[in-house]
């Protein structure tokens, strides 16, 4: 087992403005040597040796580029330094980069090579809305601050940008042939950033994409997700005196709750693995004023694409007859839809393999008593922290329950796809919650972030290598799609919603 990143010089529990005034040393080294280790050509097993080594070397500067991004906490399509960040870096390092792709102006596409085999990895940056956490191991939100990675964002793109540069060493240093790519994919929660870079044929020539996620264990298991649609349904009444004219007026927020309430209604008739829920985004302004204005957000789960789209379609449905019966208009915006992911096991065997040789986190004595705190606020059932250490064994699950989406399946429908998770929380530790928040903003985040970087640059480094993996993983990704598979995306030839998290009922 390898031994894990080395803890950061200071305290797990930083302030920020502390860690960002050593990351602005430290960042600007980095980007004045552009480049890193330079590995003489060698054997295999020491330039595998020697692409760990360089992960390992720029760890606390991949740590610093994380927790700057964390800081700024961006939400979907508008992670505009944050993208910068990771662009910066990678072009500092020699990558080409093309920014502005898809119609988006934050995804990018940097490449460093040329010729084949063209591989390819993920990176990610937007934070969730409504969620926000201080560095604290207690509940203690940043007042001011809309917005947090509650889902490890920051940990994604910057992880994945220092696997490409190991991957990139490694290619230079061995004269390998080649070419390297980092996708900078923005707006993963509920705006399907990938799925416009997919429609848009940018990863067309790829052979094999590969990604990672955050997490409270270590796994680089054979699984599938949950294929989703969502939608903002817009009501349209008439104002009037709740009071003095209430005949004269149609409530557009009747039109939402009419339509929750048959959509509620629906769920004893959908089957048992579909998952259908929303927020009332907009609702009115105040009670003695029938609001001629209303807005619910809903996202519609099913393991089976075409499943999610004939329920999508019934759910709108609903909200016709809602407003037909509320005498309101209603009209909708679909805001994403994306498939169910396309497991390999013939990579995800790879990806394991490498996990295995990198091992998990290993804490320090502050790092566990943070833990340990945070573990008391998770419930009775909790695991152990020290399984943040452990690789779990290699399962192959091809069912979606109780998972949820990404549009990382989109990609792994285009081209095959492999992909692991990293213990950067605390052991039991749920996503989308503020101790992930907490944990994701300390060198507990960073030291799993770093497993992550190094279990995918070594599996890019086979994938480089062995030619016939490649051949085997693109044959079962040929067989499990199907030889009549058209792609044809539930979101349709919609434009990128650059503003689905800044309108009006849009966070």
């Amino acid at each position: 087992m390898a031994p894990g990143p080395a803890p950061a010089p200071s305290s797990t529990l930083l302030p920020s403005r502390v860690r960002n005034s050593r990351a602005s040393v430290t960042l600007a080294a980095l980007l004045a040597v552009a480049g890193g280790v330079t590995v003489a050509p060698a054997q295999a097993q020491s330039t595998r040796d020697a692409v760990l080594r360089h992960v390992e070397h720029y760890a606390g500067d991949y740590g610093a580029m994380a927790q700057e991004i964390w800081d700024l906490a961006e939400v979907g399509y508008q992670e505009h330094e944050s993208s910068q960040i990771l662009q910066e870096r990678l072009r500092a390092a020699g990558f080409r980069v093309e920014a502005g792709v898809a119609g988006i102006p934050t995804a990018f596409v940097a490449e460093w090579g040329s010729g084949g085999p063209i591989l390819g990895i993920m990176a990610e940056f937007d934070a969730l809305p409504g969620i926000t956490q201080d560095r604290t191991p207690e509940r203690n939100p940043i007042e001011g601050k809309p917005a947090g990675h509650a889902c490890g964002h920051h940990l994604f793109g910057t992880g994945s940008v220092a696997a490409g540069l190991a991957a990139k060493e490694w290619l230079e240093s061995t004269g390998a042939p080649g070419t390297i790519r980092v996708y900078g994919t923005p707006a993963e929660e509920g705006g399907a950033g990938k799925v416009y870079m997919v429609r848009a044929g940018l990863m067309d020539d790829v052979e094999v994409m590969v990604h990672w996620h955050p997490s409270s264990s270590n796994t680089a298991n054979a699984a599938t997700s949950l294929a989703n649609k969502s939608a903002k349904f817009r009501f349209t009444g008439v104002s009037a005196h709740a009071a003095g004219a209430p005949d004269r007026g149609r409530s557009a927020l009747d039109g939402v709750e009419a339509m929750n309430h048959m959509v509620n209604l629906m769920r004893e008739h959908v089957p048992s693995s579909t998952r259908i829920h929303y927020v009332i985004t907009y609702g009115g302004a105040a009670p003695n004023v029938i609001p001629d204005f209303a807005e619910v957000f809903y996202y519609v789960r099913h393991p089976d694409p075409k499943e999610v789209q004939r329920i999508f379609d019934w759910v709108a449905d609903a909200a016709e007859g809602a407003a037909l019966g509320t005498g309101t208009q209603v009209e909708y915006e679909v805001i994403h839809g994306i498939y169910n992911v396309l497991m390999n096991v013939t990579l995800q065997e790879v990806m394991h393999a490498n996990l295995q040789q990198v091992g998990g986190v290993e804490y320090t004595p502050e790092e566990r008593r943070f833990a340990e705190m945070i573990r008391s606020t998770l419930g009775e059932d909790a695991p152990p922290v020290d399984q943040a250490a452990e690789v779990l064994p290699f399962e192959i699950d091809p069912s979606a329950a109780g998972r949820g989406s990404t549009d990382v399946a989109d990609v792994s429908w285009a081209v095959p796809t492999v992909g692991l998770r990293a213990a950067t929380w605390v052991p039991g530790t749920s996503s989308h919650s503020w101790q992930a928040v907490a944990a994701g903003g300390t060198t507990i985040g960073e030291k799993g972030m770093v497993v992550a970087a190094k279990t995918m640059a070594l599996t890019l480094v086979d994938l480089f290598q062995d030619e016939d993996l490649r051949v085997r993983a693109r044959a079962e990704w040929e067989e499990r799609r199907g030889p009549d598979f058209v792609y044809e995306p539930l979101l349709g030839d919609r434009d990128p919603p650059l503003d689905y998290r800044v309108r009006p009922g849009g966070s």
